[in-house]
């Protein structure tokens, strides 16, 4: 392997990877990106593609448990992230659908929350407002409305930003010690080192597999349907969201913690909503998108340990891997330069947050306790930390309830933070009934 250090390491050609290493490399920095599979072939490939600072009931709930500044900040660098896409498709010339779009948060049940949610965001700064009327094939009882927000198509954005970065795909990385990185090729160097793979794949230091879990929500994209405006995302438990691509309208919903979609009924239910609100409508393709749920409802973004300087991590985007990956870019570039982000604080990962973090992490001990004890005593159990394994029988798949590692019928590694396969022989049949 030749020519093998660099200023900066990149791990993971996702969204924020490459967009971490496109402003790196704006920066003179010296930046090569590793990919275990293809360029966006992860999550990236999955998302809803909506750019927005509205992130569920999140101001009020901020306001009330980190304090009126971190929240500021963290609608601040969020709204900066829509308003830094837009300036970087239009000084590239890319066309990828970019549009400014309002963003609505709705509730069929208790109007008083998003009351309360919009009074927040708007004093946050924010151009928020209550309303009841949207566009919606139903009535709400209220929705909080964030204007100018975006939406695009992300495939034509990626490969402009790609083709001018030093990217090696199907290049797996084994091991990050000090300054070296190890893969199945061999070993590299770097003062540098970003983390940027979804979910760490280092379980020590940093210790994130203790502070975050993973959820699973389903997607349909529908033809046929009349077209709407805005894109649209549910406070209530169960319920749906709403966004147009083209001709088609995503549908999505159905979210739960990996390893728990044990009756296999998330696309029926999505089936069932859209025969309900969209009759005739026709169901072109479904998948499944996982995101990671950090105990205090905030990303992780910076150095990844005290002990380990030279090493940085972006991780926990919730549901707005979007947004937040331009966020990532933005303090990972100031950090690594030395330029200062003011945004930087808020999203530090050292940082602890205990009235928000408590009952997260409770609940998370809880399913861990449980999956390591059944690990213990049955099969089939998680290559990650031995955690017994749950059968998905909507995608055919094994999952672990308590870090949310997927792997397939056979046993094949399909999501980390798990770094190989499972055995095959250990999947029995009769545990999947």
């Amino acid at each position: 392997m030749e020519n093998t250090h660099r200023d900066i390491i990149v791990v993971g050609a996702g969204m924020a990877g490459l967009l971490i290493a496109f402003y790196l490399q704006q920066q003179g920095r010296n930046v090569l990106v590793l990919e275990a599979a293809e360029i966006a072939s992860g999550q990236t490939e999955r998302t809803t593609a909506k750019i927005t600072s509205q992130h569920g009931i999140k101001y009020s709930w901020l306001i009330d448990k980190v304090g009126v500044e971190e929240a500021r900040l963290y609608a601040q660098a969020n709204e900066t992230a829509v308003r830094e896409y837009e300036k970087l498709v239009w000084e590239n010339g890319i066309d990828c659908g970019f549009e400014r779009v309002s963003s609505y948060l709705y509730t069929l049940q208790d109007a008083e929350l998003l009351e309360r949610e919009a009074k927040a965001a708007a004093f946050l700064g924010i151009d928020a407002a209550f309303t009841r009327e949207t566009e919606l094939p139903f009535e709400v009882k209220g929705a909080v409305c964030f204007r100018k927000q975006a939406q695009f198509d992300p495939p034509e954005l990626i490969r402009r930003i790609a083709r001018k970065l030093e990217i090696w795909e199907h290049t797996k990385v084994t091991a990050v010690k000090g300054n070296s990185v190890f893969t199945e090729a061999g070993e590299l160097t770097a003062d540098k080192i970003v983390i940027a793979t979804h979910y760490p794949v280092l379980n020590v230091p940093g210790f994130y597999f203790l502070r975050q879990h993973q959820e699973r929500s389903y997607v349909l994209a529908l033809s046929s349907c009349k077209p709407i405006q805005g894109i649209y995302y549910s406070a209530d438990k169960g319920g749906f969201s709403f966004r147009q691509t083209g001709e088609y309208l995503l549908l999505g919903g159905s979210a739960c913690r990996t390893g728990q979609n044990r009756d296999g009924k998330a696309f029926e239910r999505l089936s069932e909503a859209a025969g309900q609100y969209f009759p005739g409508a026709r169901e072109e393709v479904r998948w499944a998108a996982q995101d990671c749920m950090p105990h205090d409802g905030i990303p992780f973004i910076g150095r990844y340990s005290m002990f380990t300087p030279q090493l940085y991590v972006a991780t926990g985007f919730q549901k707005w891997g979007m947004s937040t990956s331009m966020v990532a870019a933005m303090i990972l570039r100031d950090e690594i330069c030395g330029m200062g982000n003011p945004y930087a604080e808020v999203f530090c990962p050292q940082r602890f947050h205990f009235r928000a973090s408590v009952g997260n992490l409770l609940t998370d001990v809880g399913m861990s306790v449980r999956g390591l004890a059944g690990g213990l005593f049955g099969r089939p159990r998680c290559s990650h930390m031995g955690c017994k394994l749950s059968w998905n029988p909507e995608e055919n798949s094994w999952d672990c309830p308590c870090h949310g590692s997927r792997f397939d019928k056979d046993g094949k590694l399909l999501d980390n933070p798990a770094k190989k396969s499972v055995e095959s022989k250990g999947l029995s049949q009769t545990e999947k009934l």
